[in-house]
Formats: C-alpha cells, sequence, structure tokens
C-alpha cells in the first residue's frame, strides 16, 4: 500500500475508514451504470441468438437510464452507510451493489426476456434477480473495485478492532 493511502500506518483508523469509504463508494457509483447496461445487453444478446426480436434501440435506451437511475440509488444508500460510524454499518457496500439488480430486471422483463435457469442456491438467496445478475464480488461489477473493496474491509477491520479488540501488546 502506498503511503498516504487509507490505512497506510496512519493513528486514526476511523479517519482511514472515512477517506477509504469515500473512494469506494465514489468508484461503485461510476460502476453502476455500466454494469447495468452490461448486464442487459448480454442477456438481450442471448434472447437474441435463441430467435427472439427485440427493439435494440428501446433497450439501449432503458438500460442508460436504468443504469443512472441505479446508480443514483446506490450512491445515496453508500454514502449514508459509509458515512456512517463502524458500529452503525450494519450492511456492506456489495449488499447495496445486489440491491441495484432490480433496476436491469425491470429493463429486461420490459423488453420480454424470460428469466435464467439458476441453481437452487441462488433461487433460494436472490429470489428477486431472475435473470442471475447479482454480483458476487464487487470485482464482478467491475474489476478495478477489487483493490478499493479489499482497501475498505481491512480499514473497517482496523476501526472496529482498535475500538472493540484486545489491547495492543
Amino acid at each position: 500500500m502506498e503511503a498516504g493511502a487509507p490505512g497506510a500506518g496512519a493513528a486514526d483508523p476511523d479517519r482511514d475508514l472515512a477517506e477509504a469509504g469515500e473512494i469506494l463508494g465514489r468508484l461503485i457509483a461510476t460502476a453502476v451504470p455500466g454494469w447495468v447496461e452490461a448486464s442487459v445487453a448480454r442477456l438481450v444478446a442471448a434472447y437474441r441468438l435463441a430467435g427472439a426480436t427485440v427493439d435494440e434501440r428501446a433497450v439501449t435506451e432503458a438500460a442508460g437510464a436504468a443504469g443512472a437511475a441505479a446508480a443514483r440509488a446506490v450512491e445515496q444508500r453508500l454514502a449514508v452507510l459509509l458515512a456512517a460510524d463502524v458500529d452503525d454499518q450494519d450492511t456492506t457496500p456489495l449488499a447495496v451493489v445486489r440491491g441495484a439488480v432490480v433496476h436491469p430486471t425491470a429493463v429486461l422483463r420490459r423488453a420480454g426476456v424470460p428469466p435464467v435457469r439458476r441453481d437452487a442456491f441462488d433461487e433460494a438467496r436472490f429470489p428477486d434477480d431472475p435473470y442471475g445478475l447479482t454480483p458476487a464480488s464487487l470485482a464482478e461489477l467491475d474489476p478495478s473495485l477489487a483493490e478499493p473493496a479489499l482497501v475498505w474491509g481491512a480499514a473497517k477491520a482496523r476501526a472496529h478492532r482498535a475500538r472493540h479488540g484486545p489491547a495492543p501488546r
């Protein structure tokens, strides 16, 4: 980790967590529209390969609008979550992103794309995701999010441990 980065030996774990959260939140909000658009495009392309016809222009426009709406929703929820005290963070950035699956799902339903076959675990765990879009990690949303997500997780663990962990030796 480079000097000056959140968690790079600074004395204030809460400040490090806030800085890492601000960076992660901004990067996630930037990545969400592309994820929504790519998710819709991938499933529409598969549907077309199966012989279906789709109004490409309408779906592309709808996916763009859904991506923007998803980004706004995610950005708002992340702002609240990531600005909260470490003890008040009751969910994760990934869980917030997973909630955004409703946006591409709505576009695909309106386009008439049928749900995909999913395994029993996914059906039980993500019942509102008939298209199997729920990301397993933030890196699945965008590979560039892997490192900032790890930095945020480490900063959160450090802030929690500083407050609740054993005293340093």
